[in-house]
């Protein structure tokens, strides 16, 4: 499916911000002993290094062997969905969004594993710096997220470690990339628009914000406020979906139009006045948001609370 210029250069962005949201994918390499062209697939750990990826593959693994054979493969990663949503939106028919390379896998020269390892130890050392430099309340909100859902970097702090298992590292060159939406609909996406695309300054940090506010009944409660003053619905609970820049999505249970007495789940935009690019900025005009809110609910001029 093709689209406007505009469009497949946000979806782009929409690209890249999923590759450096996750740490996760699955890598499918042609199976060296088989006569047809039958698929190995597993998952494996990647860091994003200069727009490509590098996969992390124990050393036990099929593909290292099908990679000697034929050095073309596929790899596909989802936007991280953390806790109770990923239930929501099945119920919804919907997968989270998801991208899809494929290209030539070559391994790491054993000169330059040092240096990609390096690499990989200067983000976990930059997020940990970053974090440190936010305020309290942010965080708070980072750290009352579930440990299940902890950024890329701290996921792969392990594997730098090794333990029990060998790793080789493996450099992912796309030829191709392919946007695959929540309802399973593709967009190919020009490789020279993804070279040109940065991902969003939130990508890193998405899950765990997102985890971090759905965990607090205090936060989903004011986003049910939300939805009630900015866009005068009335909703039973809310979960925030997805956060970035220019705003966040909501998924709200509002009552169903067709079944008198029931409820569905629906998806709700909110845009910021100015785009965030960090977590304080993000935090801070989510709290702003919330203060107005309470602000007009309890001066007498709203529905009080």
């Amino acid at each position: 499916m093709k689209g406007s210029k505009a469009t497949l250069s946000s979806l782009a962005e929409k690209c890249k911000s999923i590759l450096v949201s996750n740490w996760q994918g699955y890598l499918n390499t042609i199976k060296s002993e088989a006569k047809s062209s039958a698929i190995h697939t597993s998952k494996v750990n990647y860091v994003i290094k200069r727009g490509k990826p590098y996969l992390w593959v124990p050393e036990s693994e099929s593909h290292c062997w099908n990679l000697m054979v034929d050095g073309r493969g596929s790899f596909s990663i989802a936007r991280p969905v953390p806790g109770p949503l990923v239930p929501l939106l099945k119920s919804m028919n919907k997968l989270p969004m998801r991208v899809a390379l494929t290209g030539d896998i070559v391994p790491v020269k054993e000169g330059k594993v040092e240096s990609v390892k390096k690499y990989l130890e200067e983000i976990i050392q930059s997020e940990k710096i970053a974090i440190s430099e936010t305020t309290y309340a942010v965080q708070s909100l980072l750290d009352s997220s579930n440990n299940t859902y902890a950024s890329r970097c701290g996921a792969l702090k392990g594997i730098l470690d090794e333990g029990k298992e060998n790793y080789l590292i493996y450099k992912f060159t796309p030829s191709s990339c392919m946007f695959i939406d929540p309802s399973g609909s593709t967009k190919e996406i020009d490789m020279e628009d993804m070279e040109r695309s940065k991902a969003d300054p939130l990508a890193v940090w998405s899950t765990k914000l997102v985890d971090g506010i759905n965990r607090s009944e205090a936060r989903r409660r004011a986003l049910i406020l939300f939805c009630l003053y900015y866009l005068n619905t009335n909703t039973r609970d809310v979960y925030m979906m997805s956060i970035d820049k220019k705003g966040f999505d909501l998924l709200g249970k509002v009552p169903c139009q067709e079944a008198e007495g029931e409820y569905q789940w629906r998806e709700f935009r909110f845009t910021f006045k100015e785009e965030a690019h960090d977590v304080e900025a993000f935090c801070r005009q989510l709290m702003e948001m919330e203060e107005e809110v309470v602000k007009q609910f309890t001066s007498g001029s709203g529905l009080g609370i």
